[in-house]
């Protein structure tokens, strides 16, 4: 059941907000975000107004049903509008519980992705290599943007590390499921016994930030120029391109060298640097609300073990939601990707059902 206080509360926002929008009396740095926020009211505004007046129109139909001084016409014409009333209530009452779910402010940014080898040498960069070709093929057949940061290469033609953002529409909805421990279990090329092998890389999913999400100011970062170097110490050019950024409040640390342009990696450093403080004190605040954790799936800790890829049985295991899939193939080449991601977000949108009912 809906709190009608909730949905009272709704409606009282959504007039302020006219109100306020409508005055011109407001600060252009709340503007944007208040306008955004009245129009997301504006979808459910009418269908809270219906369930808010439900009960006085119920109690009327009955009324007109139950009056034995109407003739027969009425009190089928007030039944039927009862009947149908009655259903209307049901379907709003659904609506409203969808919209009243806590919502993550992060859902339709863009994302950056950091995939890191872990333990098992030689064997995890593979792997990481190869999640990246998934998220790759799972972007193409979205139409979603891929550009790569960052990528530090290991032998054979694995990945140390490998950075890219992604650039589409509700990116970070999708994409944040996959923050966690990726686990293979498979027979390295190298075995001449057979025995198989238990590697890990670990992904992290970021919303990208934006300088209106996270003020980090210039007096906070620590900026180092350094010459890029290549494989085997080798300068890969002769001038001080390569850019260290610490940002001295939160400590987190960005390097980048890729690019030959000292101003290209400063930005592209600076991209990363905004959305892992940012990510930092998302997590501080999600820490601070039991409730919002309790309705998360997993606990988007990078450190938690959240998917088993094996290979010997061609089957793909997520643990937060005991799913098993005998189409690992299918998985890693993003042909089936999206019916492990629908179910992670219905376990979710369950989980939120719950706790807003408790």
């Amino acid at each position: 059941m809906v709190p009608i206080e909730k949905v009272r509360d709704l409606i009282k926002r959504y007039d302020t907000l006219e109100k306020e929008l409508s005055s011109g009396n407001i600060d252009p740095k709340l503007f944007a975000n208040k306008s955004k926020e009245y129009s997301n009211l504006g979808e459910i505004i009418e269908i809270a107004k219906e369930f808010v007046n439900f009960e006085s129109e119920r109690k009327d139909l009955i009324s007109m049903v139950q009056d034995k001084s109407n003739d027969k016409d009425i009190v089928d014409l007030a039944q039927k509008d009862l009947n149908e009333l009655l259903k209307r209530n049901e379907k709003n009452e659904n609506d409203l519980k969808i919209f009243l779910l806590p919502k993550d402010e992060d859902d339709n940014k863009n994302a950056i992705v950091e995939i890191r080898a872990g333990t098992g040498g030689l064997e995890a960069s593979l792997f990481c290599a190869d999640l990246f070709k998934m998220y790759e093929k799972v972007c193409s057949k979205k139409k979603w943007k891929l550009e790569i940061i960052n990528i530090s290469k290991s032998e054979a033609g694995g990945f140390k590390e490998v950075i890219f953002s992604v650039n589409g529409n509700h990116i970070y909805s999708y994409l944040k499921y996959e923050s966690g421990v990726h686990r293979v279990q498979r027979i390295p090329e190298t075995e001449t016994q057979g025995r198989v092998h238990t590697s890990a890389a670990t992904v992290a999913v970021l919303p990208e930030a934006e300088d209106v999400d996270i003020d980090i100011k210039e007096s906070d970062l620590r900026i180092d120029v350094f010459r890029a170097g290549g494989p085997g110490g080798q300068s890969v050019n002769t001038t001080d391109s390569a850019v260290r950024i610490t940002h001295i409040p939160s400590g987190v640390v960005v390097s980048q060298q890729d690019e030959k342009s000292q101003h290209k990696n400063k930005a592209k450093a600076l991209k990363i640097l905004r959305s892992r403080v940012y990510e930092a004190e998302k997590r501080k605040k999600d820490q601070e609300r039991s409730s919002n954790r309790r309705s998360q799936i997993g606990s988007g800790d990078r450190s938690e073990r959240i998917r088993t890829y094996n290979f010997p049985q061609g089957r793909v295991t997520d643990h937060r939601i005991n799913l098993t899939l005998h189409k690992l193939d299918e998985f890693l080449s993003g042909e089936i990707h999206e019916e492990m991601n629908q179910e992670l977000r219905l376990k979710e949108q369950n989980l939120k059902l719950e706790n807003l009912n408790s």
